[in-house]
């Protein structure tokens, strides 16, 4: 989902996939991608070890000298940038799927990795052996199932080479979660070593333009590899890059837009729900703290045009940042300008309003409330950017809902992302992220885009950069930090809201647009709420409150 900060111009610009010869003694051979904004000053959880802060907005990593022993050169891997994202020709890396990650049972939790005590050992045996085969049959290998490649940590001889033959014979054996997971831990407990040796392995499995779990771990590869090597110090220097042209970005949104449903799932019920709740109010006064396009209002405003009466008076006030500008190639006025020549057509009386800023820079007095407007107040897929009291003494997050609710709204809308990533720690939260994606993903896949060069663009441009930011990023500068359903009621609650009731109708609504997609997404009724689903994974929840 689109991000609220500048790292939402970022990407994955390009993947190659080349064979090295040797790993050096820390691993660091292959030196990538970074993004200042992302990481100045986090730390990274767990390790202790302090990120540095890079000049300039965006930045990749060249060859350049070490220091503090480290080596410096080009990366197989990927970089990011915000560059519009070149197609490069991939390699046919393709990984073997392990026969227990069906359809039916990839979304379980994949730290356990397989159904059975037995299933685990033989996973284990298997990165062993790959373990013995790239460090050499004299490797102190532990039996504590953690796939440590040396016990003790950093200290591998220089000389250590790769044995490519047997690797790449070890590999179609191996399950793509499974190493990830285990490049995850080892880079949780700063195991540079162990860390770099499975980067390398992850190398030849991964592919933007493969499986769908090839292309998560792609992504997912690349925010490993950026918080693994900003803990190593300065070795890289800073890169100035353009961010995508916004006629690519626009393209790139609307590509996901059309193959998969989660943003008409927000826009669908929001509109139910407001609708229903505004039936007889004559002056309307909508808040959309997300109002991109502002695609959205066009169909409400269709809808109320009709009711029995006459359209109500409609006054919208749109708040975005400069992200969604440079998507449509200009400020809001080009909303603002949109939405007017549809109310004309619609005989609607209609007054826009403009906020041009982040969400959490929003005051009272920049929403220009009226006495004798019935205000309703739109939240789609924004407040988990929102900063909350795990990251500041300001906890934006919770000051928006209390702000909202002194407004007396006759409806609030959200919709999340169904997923816990705001407060876990590095690994759980990688955990989650994979879980969570994976099914994304899938979902993706199955829109079945017929233009693979602008459904991996796509990815690149407005899902890869959040999964980077979860997990290479900490502190102010991971920003997507999503939270469930639950969670929300809790801060809504506390804020002395109430939750209200979907109607039928809302659900009806959701069920027909569903209808246009894959099967395997479906929508559940539940805790007061909208589920919407793939397969058996939660994606995304719709609520109202008032």
């Amino acid at each position: 989902m689109q991000t609220s900060q500048e790292h939402r111009s970022a990407g994955i610009h390009e993947f190659y996939h080349q064979p090295v010869q040797e790993i050096d003694p820390y691993g660091f051979s292959h030196v990538q991608i970074l993004d200042s904004n992302m990481y100045s000053d986090a730390r990274s959880q767990g390790t202790g070890v302090a990120f540095d802060t890079c000049l300039g907005q965006f930045v990749t990593l060249e060859s350049s000298s070490a220091t503090s022993g480290f080596v410096v050169y080009d990366s197989p891997a990927a970089s990011i940038s915000s560059n519009r994202s070149p197609f490069s020709p991939q390699g046919s890396h393709s990984c073997i799927s392990d026969p227990h990650h069906s359809p039916e049972n990839i979304y379980g939790s994949p730290s356990s990795g397989s159904s059975s005590a037995d299933e685990d050992n033989i996973l284990r045996q298997k990165l062993r052996e790959l373990e013995i085969s790239l460090l050499g049959p004299e490797s102190d290998i532990t039996d504590s199932g953690s796939f440590c490649f040396v016990s003790g940590g950093y200290q591998a001889e220089p000389s250590a080479s790769w044995d490519w033959n047997q690797m790449m014979e070890m590999i179609p054996r191996l399950d793509l979660k499974q190493v990830l997971l285990a490049c995850a831990d080892a880079v949780s407990n700063a195991d540079i070593q162990r860390a770099a040796g499975l980067m390398h392995v992850l190398d030849q499995m991964v592919s933007v333009s493969g499986e769908p779990i090839q292309r998560l771990g792609a992504y997912m590869l690349e925010g490993l590899r950026a918080r693994l090597e900003l803990s190593g110090s300065k070795i890289y220097r800073a890169l100035k890059c353009e961010a995508p042209i916004s006629s690519d970005l626009m393209t790139y949104m609307g590509v996901l837009y059309q193959i998969c449903p989660y943003w008409k799932f927000a826009y669908t019920s929001a509109n139910v729900v407001i609708r229903e709740a505004v039936e007889y109010e004559s002056r309307i006064h909508i808040i959309d703290f997300q109002i991109a396009q502002g695609s959205q209002w066009i169909l409400l405003m269709q809808m109320l045009a009709c009711r029995p009466g006459g359209p109500p008076a409609i006054r919208i006030t749109g708040v975005d940042d400069s992200q969604s500008a440079h998507a449509r190639g200009g400020g809001l006025d080009i909303v603002g300008h949109r939405l007017s020549k549809v109310a004309e057509s619609c005989n609607v009386p209609f007054e826009f309003h403009d906020v041009a800023m982040d969400g959490c820079e929003v005051q009272l007095e920049h929403l220009r409330v009226h006495s004798g407007e019935a205000v309703v107040v739109n939240f789609p897929y924004v407040l988990h950017h929102m900063p909350d009291e795990s990251v500041n003494t300001w906890n934006h997050r919770d000051r928006l809902i209390r702000m909202v609710k002194s407004l007396s709204p006759r409806i609030v809308t959200l919709v999340e992302q169904e997923s816990n990533t705001n407060t876990k720690p590095f690994f759980p939260r990688f955990i989650e992220t994979l879980d969570y994606y994976t099914a994304m993903f899938e979902s993706i896949a199955a829109g079945g885009s017929k233009d693979v060069k602008q459904r991996i663009n796509a990815e690149q441009q407005c899902v890869a950069r959040d999964i980077v930011n979860m997990i290479a990023c900490e502190e102010a500068e991971r920003v997507e930090r999503h939270e469930l359903l639950a969670k929300w009621r809790s801060r809504f609650t506390m804020a002395g809201f109430n939750q209200y009731p979907l109607s039928s109708s809302t659900t009806t609504a959701v069920k027909d647009l569903l209808k246009e997609y894959d099967r395997n997404y479906s929508v559940q009724e539940r805790d007061r709420a909208l589920y919407l689903r793939w397969r058996n994974r939660d994606m995304a929840t719709s609520s109202a409150w008032r």
